[in-house]
Order: C-alpha cells, then structure tokens, then sequence
C-alpha cells in the first residue's frame, strides 16, 4: 500500500513533483558532503609528513583512492542496484564512512590517515543511487541539476560549519566527526522523502527511454556502440574532475596564498554564487525538447565552461580581475563544465540513441577514471610541482583544462552528431 505522501506525489502537479523530488535529492546529497568534505576546512599545518607528503595532501590523496575504488566498485554495484535497496544502502554506507570518522579522531596521526581511505571507499556510490530516484523522468534536467548544485553549495557550507566547530575549540581531527554528526537526523529525513518518489510515468518513459539496472554484458554492449564517443567524454571529464576536486580540497590553500594565513575566508561567499548561477544557466536546457539537440547544447555547455576557468586565469594574471572574482569564475566555468556530466548529459545521451538502462553506468565509468586523474594531479602537485606555489600550480592547471577540454569536447560533439545522422544505432533493448 503506497504511503500518503507517495500517493499524493502520483496525482501532482508536475511543478509540485519536480520541486518535492529536487529538495529531497539536494538535501540527501548535501548531508553526505558533511561526511567527506569538512577536513579540508583544516590546514593540518601540525601533522606529519607521510611518504614524503605534507599531512593535508596525503590525507586527500588517501580519502580520494577509497573515493576513486568506489567509483570502479559503482559501475556494478550502482548499475544493477533495485529501486527497494537504494535507501538501505544509502544509509548502510554512509553510517560507515562516520564510522571511519569516528577512528580518525580517535587514532593519533599518522596513523589515523587510514581511516580517510575507509571514509572515501562507501561515499563513492552515494551519487548514483541518489541520482537513480530522479533519472528517466521529463522533469529529470531540473531534479538533477537541483541535485547538481547540492554539492556546489554543500562544499561551501560543511567547511563553514567545521571551522566554527574549530573556532569553539573542538580539534580539527575531531571536527569532521563532529559535522556528521550534526547531519545524521537530517539525512534520514530526506533518504525517507526519496524513497516516496513514485516510479517514471509511461509518459515519462516514452520520452526518456525506460531505465532499468543492467548486468554486464549489457553494459558492454552499450560501450562497444559508442565507444569512441564515450571515451572522449570520460577523457574530458578526468581533466576536469581532477580540477574541479584540486579547486574544492585546497581552496583554503589558494585562499592562505593569495590573501595571507591569518585571512578569513568564508567559503560560502564565493561557493553559494556559483551555484545558484550555474543552476539557472543550465536550467534552460530543460527548454530543449529534443533529446539530440540537447545533448548538444550539453556539449556546449562543457566547452564554454572549460574556455571560462581558462581565460578569468589570464585575465586575474593580467591583473584585470581581482581575487574574489577570479575565484568564482573558476568555480563557476568548473560547475557549468562538471554538472552535465553528472545528471543532464548522461541522461539525454541515453535518450537519444533508446537504449533501456540507466544513467549510474556512464556516470560511475566516467567517475573511476576522473579520480584516477585527481590522484594524478595531487601526486604530480607533491612530487613534480612541489616548489609551485597553490596559486601558480593552479593557474597552469586552469590553462590545461581549457585547452584539453575544448578539444575534446568538440572532438564528442562531432562524433556523436556524427553517430546520430549516419545511421541508426541498433542498440539491444530490453523486452518490456
């Protein structure tokens, strides 16, 4: 018997639907960035060095190897994952990463850095679940990138909370544990509002594709029809997931380089803009009906978002744009670049070529191999760039995206445009 609140989502409005779904799904997802990101509001300037690296970036580093195994666990777990276990798991997995919190707090470093890696390893496999209550609907750009703007605004706001939790006197390896903590109730409260979101419509399946869990011989078989194409996707999307995770984990660090140590930085001030900018600017593709010209648009989308961090680098160079402004249009140019990739492009690709599936495969393939890149970046930072300040560092960093991004960008677009008007792509579909 479907609960009161699911059987009132069935007969809304389609505005009610969409604005239930995509509170639920931002709130859900922001309480797991209070479980993985509050650390690095910390400079550890006190720890010890590990293999060499400064304590802060040997903690990131080991946080996003169990982050990155995650990924590569998701493309099975997440793909072939039923609707009636997504909120168990949820909860199974995040209840873990606390748990590893709770040992980071309680060890003394180094040996407490160990802990991180079993934080990272459940949190990998968040996203997808989440993103599977709202995939294959109409609504599904608005939900999603509702979605998408919770870990812009969460990144922000969990490093806010962890240094006024510092600033009360509460240790810094106490302090992540602490910013969970705070967010366990609200997490089940929101997982509860996802689990009443009713299944796609017909309606909704016939414009969007039916999505059901794939085993892997289904999965291969969607690679091998679009491989090129797919691979020049996940390669833009390492590039930049590894930018875009350098810019969230050492921001502080960027932030202490331009401005000075001692410089209060509020995390929010520059996060929240971003946000609600990309947000609206991406919310317009919900305008485009066709699932072909959408996933174009998607394409542009990523380029101009890559040619963005790129150029506000020169100009903050040049001396033409200040600090705070520099800061927000990489961050802006990163999110209108790295949310397609999490939501709207993924889903209209599969909308596009009909193939019966889900959209937690193409998103965790794409992940695994984008925090491969970010374990690169921060190996290169420590042992190849380590006499590059933050800033330097992440300037020429700002201009290899843009130049490695744009090109491979436009490389996907012109294959899958490609694709599309030679013939059409006979893809296994499953019986209904």
């Amino acid at each position: 018997m479907a609960s009161p609140v699911r059987a009132w989502l069935s007969r809304s409005s389609p505005t009610a639907f969409t604005l239930y779904a995509t509170v639920a799904a931002f709130c859900a997802y922001m309480c797991m960035y209070a479980f993985r990101k509050p650390f690095t509001a910390a400079t550890f300037e006190s720890g010890p060095h590990i293999w060499g690296l400064d304590y802060k970036s040997a903690l990131v580093i080991i946080q996003v190897l169990g982050y990155m195994l995650s990924k590569f666990i998701g493309i099975k777990v997440v793909s072939e994952m039923n609707s009636n276990k997504r909120a168990g798991a949820i909860l199974i997995l995040i209840g873990i990463a606390e748990l590893a919190l709770l040992g980071f707090g309680s060890v003394s470093p180094p040996y407490n850095a160990i802990f991180l890696f079993f934080n990272g390893l459940p949190l990998g496999m968040i996203w997808g679940i989440v993103f599977s209550f709202l995939e294959g609907r109409k609504q599904t750009e608005v939900m999603g990138l509702g979605l998408c703007a919770s870990f812009v605004f969460a990144s922000g706001l969990v490093k806010d909370i962890g240094k006024y939790l510092m600033g009360i006197g509460i240790s810094e390896y106490w302090m992540p544990f602490a910013v969970g903590g705070i967010f366990a109730l609200p997490l089940l409260i929101f997982t509860w509002m996802l689990v009443q979101l009713p299944p796609p419509s017909p309606d909704d399946e016939e414009e969007r594709t039916r999505r059901a869990p794939m085993n892997g011989r289904e999965r291969w078989a969607y690679f091998q029809k679009l491989a090129l194409g797919i691979v020049l996707l996940v390669a833009v999307y390492t590039i930049l997931t590894a930018y875009r995770d350098f810019r969230d984990n050492f921001l502080a660090d960027i932030w202490a380089d331009l401005r000075g140590v001692n410089n209060t930085v509020n995390f929010s001030a520059t996060e929240t803009p971003v946000s609600i900018g990309v947000l609206l600017i991406l919310m317009l593709i919900v305008l485009v009906k066709d699932n072909m010209k959408a996933l174009m648009v998607n394409h542009l989308a990523v380029g101009v978002g890559v040619l963005l961090a790129g150029l506000s680098t020169w100009g903050h160079q040049q001396g033409w744009v200040g600090d705070y402004t520099w800061i927000i249009l990489t961050g802006f140019g990163t999110y209108i670049a790295y949310i397609p990739f999490n939501s709207i492009l993924f889903d209209r690709l599969i909308a596009t070529f009909k193939h019966v599936g889900n959209v937690g495969f193409l998103i965790y393939v794409a992940d695994s191999f984008g925090y491969m890149g970010s374990v690169g970046i921060l190996l290169y930072k420590n042992f190849g760039a380590g006499d590059i300040s933050w800033v330097n560092f992440f300037r020429q960093i700002s201009y290899a995206l843009a130049a490695l991004g744009a090109i491979g960008i436009i490389c996907s677009a012109i294959y899958f445009f490609w694709k599309k008007k030679s013939k059409p792509i006979s893809l296994q579909v499953k019986a209904t």
